[in-house]
């Protein structure tokens, strides 16, 4: 007996990133437990989905409503309940920005809000929702997925999601005219797209891969725990043995010699695993903490004191420090700014993107010109990823 009745990218990376995740959730059907990353997530979303159908129901031409989109946040907050006045600042600054970059919306260039598609792949039907599909032109249309992640996906992360061949396979069926589909996520976080194509040939690999893993998932016949990054964001993490050991510090494998570069490298990725792990659960305990410490001046527990206090930052005002410099040292005021002044970059970056607002030609111009004129320095940083094997 089928052990699927539908496949969705959602079903297939699970499988992938860790089979027993997929068993809990799936087949022995374990009542998910999702943290606040994926309710805020799910909650900004929402948002979003209502406040752009809302435009496109009403035939809206014109910016979107910053005061609309808040009062939606609110109601998504309380309806999934979270707490927490940082992360409710997030998102309430997440749904500003994203109201201010989205700029004008033209009801007719919206083709679709949460669209559902059944894709059929051999045995197998995809199910799956694609955010938005945006008009551009006669011939090109433009799939987005709005992403709340806090980092960014590299040029390879990107050119070979499968989560985006997907919708670009469901969006030839819909939309057939289209002679080109550019595939967006919006990083929200980031105020950014990021953008990514496809060849016949990798769409073709894309379904010969989800139907290979459909298949995986029907034969299995175990499906073991798999420590990954992905570990705290995980709904069934309560429920999973491997997660529990990992907390407790525990570990599989010790490298005896340190001139064997192979087994140098395997205890290296399962310190990795375990360190990120450690670490968002000393956050997690961290914010229990401090949410105490609100209240009270200090804790005394377990024989360990704990405090909040401000550390102390300082920002010297340009005009003040340089004229106050040029009188002390006598040197001219140039020559001080020169060695001393360094541009902030995110105050830049924000800079920059303002003028794009009203000509995305000239900022992008701006921030080649500006790119080309800094100085750069290199610092090696140490890189590792999976690779298959």
């Amino acid at each position: 007996m089928s052990r699927n009745d539908h496949l969705s990218f959602s079903r297939l990376s699970r499988f992938e990133t860790c089979p027993l995740s997929y068993q809990l959730h799936y087949l022995d059907k374990h009542k998910a437990e999702p943290g606040p990353a994926l309710r805020f997530g799910k909650i900004i979303h929402a948002v979003l989905e209502c406040l752009v159908r809302e435009a496109v129901d009403q035939e809206q031409d014109g910016p979107l409503s910053e005061a609309r989109a808040l009062t939606l946040y609110r109601e998504a907050w309380k309806a999934e309940n979270l707490t927490g006045i940082e992360l409710f600042q997030e998102g309430f600054e997440l749904v500003q920005r994203f109201v201010r970059d989205q700029g004008v919306v033209e009801h007719r260039d919206v083709l679709a809000v949460e669209r559902e598609f059944h894709l059929q792949v051999g045995p197998f039907t995809v199910l799956g929702y694609i955010d938005r599909v945006n008009y551009l032109d006669l011939e090109t249309i433009e799939i987005v997925d709005y992403k709340t992640n806090r980092q960014l996906f590299n040029r390879d992360e990107l050119d070979n999601n499968l989560q985006l061949s997907l919708y670009q396979l469901a969006a030839q069926q819909h939309w057939p005219w289209a002679k080109r589909i550019k595939l967006s996520y919006w990083m929200l976080r980031h105020g950014l797209k990021q953008d990514t194509q496809r060849t016949p040939e990798q769409l073709q690999a894309a379904l010969a891969y989800v139907e290979t893993l459909g298949r995986q998932t029907e034969e299995a016949k175990e499906f073991p725990p798999r420590l990954n990054t992905n570990c705290n964001f995980c709904d069934h993490v309560r429920q999973c043995p491997a997660y529990t050991e990992a907390l407790k510090g525990k570990r599989e494998f010790l490298c005896t010699d340190l001139n064997d570069l192979e087994a140098v490298a395997r205890e290296r990725e399962e310190v990795a695993r375990l360190a990120k792990i450690l670490y968002a659960r000393k956050e997690e305990l961290e914010k229990i903490l401090k949410a105490q410490l609100q209240e009270q001046d200090e804790l005394v527990l377990g024989g360990v004191q704990y405090r909040l206090f401000n550390a102390t930052r300082l920002d010297y005002p340009l005009n003040a420090t340089l004229e106050r410099l040029a009188a002390t040292t006598g040197r001219p005021r140039e020559d001080l700014l020169a060695e001393v002044a360094v541009i902030d970059n995110k105050a830049l970056e924000g800079l920059v993107k303002s003028l794009g607002k009203n000509d995305k030609n000239r900022s992008t111009l701006l921030k080649l010109e500006l790119e080309a004129g800094a100085h750069k320095t290199y610092v090696p940083r140490f890189w590792a990823k999976e690779v298959p094997t």
